[in-house]
């Protein structure tokens, strides 16, 4: 009992660090100062029904985004593909592999695309549109390498290639993410750190910046404007989990398990804001899965549910999730996973 009373202490502290700095959404921010914010998007159906409270989960090829040392945490070779239905018809997809290389090294390779779908091209002279259509696509790939140092600590780093287009503009870059898992083999609690988008300032270039000007400025008798640099959403994340259900857990059980996850979440263009979720596994047969963020203007609180099927070491998963994003409506994603 004694156990029971100082595990939901450190779980009472642990919630207390991610609401008490919550309700500062009022706060002035840098919103809108940073490029590819989509690079901030939450990836991977599991975690996405989790309210995206991931980082310390070590979660395989799906949590990559999230932490690279999850990478370290597959089991033998993973894939995953998912569809994301997000807000105002925009849509985005993720695939990835990763194999586990020699049970200490780590090695997987992770792409996200996106696509707003077609829009008509506008302008002064004619606001209901000129005819043509334009899109908004962005994509990273992925790379990722981990490392276990000890059966408690594991570490990972990603290499990334972003870009994104919009009409005939492009911008395109390199960036890397770094973070680590350690159990801390007190009371089942793992802690989970991160930094993600590591990379230099980037510049859009392309002929939508160009402009007509004088044959003496250009003999082409067009000038491109120079565009300012931006920098990447460099994001910090610290998350802690605990399985606090299962076979030796603090609630010993053979077929239930129930693992709590809390994240803290710093981009540099955003204030702090929180994500808790939750997993219940019924002999790694079923799961039902629920989150919330918590301090954040927009997404608020998701469902999940998945079903794991497999025949000796072959397994098939099918994930879904539910995301309300208030007055922005809903969202779907769908998700299959293998383990093989």
């Amino acid at each position: 009992m004694d156990k029971l009373k100082k595990y939901y202490c450190i779980l009472f502290i642990m919630l207390s660090v991610v609401f008490a700095d919550s309700d500062n959404v009022d706060e002035v921010t840098k919103v809108g100062t940073a490029a590819a914010n989509w690079l901030k998007l939450e990836t991977g159906t599991r975690a996405i029904g989790m309210g995206g409270a991931f980082t310390s989960i070590g979660g395989g090829l799906i949590g990559i985004p999230y932490n690279p040392a999850s990478v370290a945490f597959i089991k033998n070779q993973e894939g995953f593909l998912s569809k994301t239905s997000y807000v105002a018809d925009i849509s985005y997809h993720v695939l990835g592999y990763g194999r586990n290389l020699s049970g200490i090294d780590y090695i997987a390779f992770h792409g996200f695309f996106l696509d707003s779908g077609s829009m008509d091209v506008t302008n002064e002279l004619y606001p209901d549109g000129t005819g043509e259509q334009y899109s908004f696509r962005a994509m990273c790939f992925r790379a990722a390498i981990g490392k276990r140092i000890t059966n408690r600590l594991r570490i990972g780093v990603t290499g990334k290639f972003i870009r994104e287009e919009i009409y005939t503009t492009h911008m395109q870059s390199f960036a890397m993410d770094i973070g680590s898992n350690f159990n801390t083999g007190i009371f089942g609690f793992v802690i989970g750190m991160s930094i993600n988008n590591l990379g230099p300032e980037v510049k859009y270039t392309g002929d939508g910046l160009k402009f007509e000007c004088e044959e003496e400025d250009s003999p082409t008798g067009y000038c491109e404007k120079i565009a300012d640099s931006h920098i990447l959403p460099l994001t910090f994340r610290f998350g802690i989990s605990n399985e606090i259900m299962g076979p030796g857990k603090i609630v010993d059980s053979k077929y239930h398990r129930f693992l709590i996850s809390v994240d803290a979440i710093n981009p540099i263009d955003y204030t702090l804001y929180g994500a808790v979720g939750m997993e219940y596994n019924y002999n790694d047969l079923f799961f039902f899965r629920g989150g919330t963020h918590v301090g954040h203007d927009t997404a608020d609180w998701s469902l999940g549910a998945g079903i794991k099927l497999g025949i000796s070491d072959y397994k098939f998963g099918l994930d879904y999730a539910y995301v309300n994003y208030g007055i922005l409506n809903y969202t779907h994603q769908f998700g299959l996973n293998f383990e093989f």
